[in-house]
């Protein structure tokens, strides 16, 4: 029975952190106005998909164990993706084609050179935002991988409580 209550409120818990982390993106999209890059659109989708998992379990109280791991997995594959984005941003890894900002080999034509400025793609390797000196991806990475151990430990020993 204790087992079910500390889930319950880590389930709580990540969802609003969540909520927050998405409405903290968003806000530094909208109102600070930093263009996000592709990586930083992608590095979302783990905390979307964490929020409806979360509340199907507070909901109908059913797919507990599955979807913690589920949830530690979608965060194994954000610190994945975060660390990655790290790389590129710190020039260790040549950014991707998921970065790829349409570049073409050979002279590009005026109008190509306006259509491919007016696209605003923005690249991975640039950083606009920081908070204390750190970009978002490097938030990204530390607090995907705790993410993902808590989950995958809470999965993991749901049997044994």
């Amino acid at each position: 029975m204790m087992s079910l209550i500390k889930n319950k409120f880590l389930f709580i818990g990540i969802t609003i952190f969540c909520i927050l982390a998405l409405l903290f993106a968003y806000f530094v999209e909208y109102i600070l106005k930093h263009e996000p890059c592709n990586l930083c659109l992608i590095e979302r989708f783990p905390y979307m998909a964490t929020i409806v998992l979360a509340l199907v379990v507070l909901v109908f109280s059913k797919y507990e164990k599955m979807i913690l791991i589920t949830v530690g997995l979608l965060f194994i594959f954000s610190t994945i993706i975060s660390f990655y984005h790290l790389g590129i941003e710190r020039g260790f890894f040549d950014e991707s084609l998921v970065c790829d900002l349409g570049g073409q080999s050979g002279a590009m034509s005026a109008q190509d050179l306006l259509k491919e400025l007016s696209s605003k793609n923005i690249s991975c390797k640039d950083v606009t935002f920081r908070v204390f000196g750190f970009s978002l991806a490097t938030f990204n990475t530390i607090i995907s991988f705790v993410i993902s151990a808590i989950m995958l430990r809470a999965g993991l020993n749901h049997d044994n409580n």
